[in-house]
Parts: C-alpha cells; structure tokens; sequence
C-alpha cells in the first residue's frame, strides 16, 4: 500500500483535534458532575419520623418533585387547576413539578428523542417551562422514592415553587405527554448551570433538605434520596 501524502495525514491530524477537545470536554463535563453532586449542601440534615411526605421521581433524563395535592399548607389545584389536564375527571391526590427548559421538556421524553440542535440551545440558554403531572396515590419505586420532611421544611419547598409559578393571565399552557400532565410557562432561562436536575436540588437545598451541590445529571440528584426498599 502506497503511503499517504503528507498533505493527507496532516488533514487527518487536524481534523481529529475537534474530536479530541469534544471527548476531553465531555469527559470533564461528567467528572464535575460526580465530583459536584457527591458534595453534600445541609449536610447535617437528618429526615424526621414525621411530618410531610414527599416523592423524588426520575425518568432518567429528568427529575421531579412530588407531593400531596391537598395538605393543610397547600392546595396545589389552586395553581394548577384539574381542567388543564385531558383526564379532569379522575381522583387524583398528588402533583409533580420540575422545571426545565421549553425545547427540552416538550421535544424530549427520553434521552433517545434529544437532539444536538435542542441539546445545544439548552446548553447556552432556553426559556423555562413547568411540567406538571397529577398522580393517583402514586406507589413507591426504584424511580419514586419517598422523602419524610417536615412540616417546616415542606413549607419553605412550597413557597420556592410557588415562586416559579406564573399567574394564569401570564402563562400560557401546552399539552403534556399523557392525558395526566401538562406544561406552563414559568420564568428563569435554562442553561448548563441551572439544569432541570439543578433546579431540584437547588430547590430542596434551599427548603433546608440535604442534596448535592451540581446536580447536572439524574443521578446526582437521587444519590441523596433513601433508595426503594421495597414492599
């Protein structure tokens, strides 16, 4: 064989250099993201044997919070009326909200529907959107694993997410994934920074709940939540 043109392998060369710094920047990218959401914020937090019962729920691309719809400090239909959703009718008793970026949320059920155009402008800035889902006596799961708060705390959480809450006449309203959920307007701009799983983390920090400091990625947002036991 004959060999190549030095013309030739130095095109080669220069052309693997963007690969290069891609794969190096991607492989920091997830090491930060280990390192980051392993360092606990409230770490002395201990979760009481009473008070308010929550669920942290995951779908492997995005994370959730969930609560009771009614409780004596909440009544989240309020916010989030029934008749938004395409199955009104149904005795639903618990709500899950994230925030997140609009393209993202409404393009992207899973990591396999996430394109790099979507991936990109999320990234380096996106409008922010609400998802919120109504459940029925939601069971406990490897994927929604229940959280004991108290009474305080869950107050604190309630008023940071009522913060991400637009009024009625200021948001608009998009079809969910199912015939349960559905998506709002919600202020913030998403970005690397400040991810969907961020916004989580960030949230139950500031409620005073023990979480990792750069939660990026699902996992790093479930690490700090008591694993599923089973029945």
């Amino acid at each position: 064989m004959d060999a190549q043109a030095p013309h030739v392998i130095w095109i080669k060369r220069l052309l693997m250099w963007p690969l290069a710094l891609l794969a190096a920047m991607t492989a920091l990218f997830f090491l930060s993201a280990w390192i980051g959401s392993s360092i606990p914020r409230n770490s002395d937090w201990q979760e009481p044997t009473s008070g308010v019962e929550i669920m942290i729920e995951t779908n492997g691309v995005h994370t959730a919070i969930v609560m009771p719809a009614i409780s004596a400090q909440k009544d989240w239909r309020e916010d989030f009326p029934i008749d938004d959703v395409l199955a009104p009718n149904r005795p639903y008793t618990h709500v899950s909200v994230s925030w997140g970026e609009r393209e993202v949320f409404l393009n992207t059920p899973t990591w396999w529907d996430l394109s790099l155009p979507v991936a990109l402008n999320a990234a380096t800035g996106g409008d922010g959107l609400l998802h919120v889902s109504h459940y029925i006596r939601p069971a406990p799961s490897p994927d929604h694993r229940k959280l004991m708060i108290s009474h305080a705390e869950y107050g604190r959480l309630v008023g940071l997410i009522e913060r991400e809450i637009l009024p009625a006449g200021e948001r608009a309203v998009y079809r969910g994934y199912s015939d349960y959920d559905v998506f709002y307007d919600a202020p913030g701009t998403y970005h690397i920074g400040k991810t969907c799983n961020q916004w989580v983390s960030d949230t139950l920090a500031d409620a005073g709940i023990k979480t990792g400091w750069w939660t990026p990625m699902t996992g790093g947002v479930m690490k700090w939540v008591p694993p599923y036991e089973g029945n």
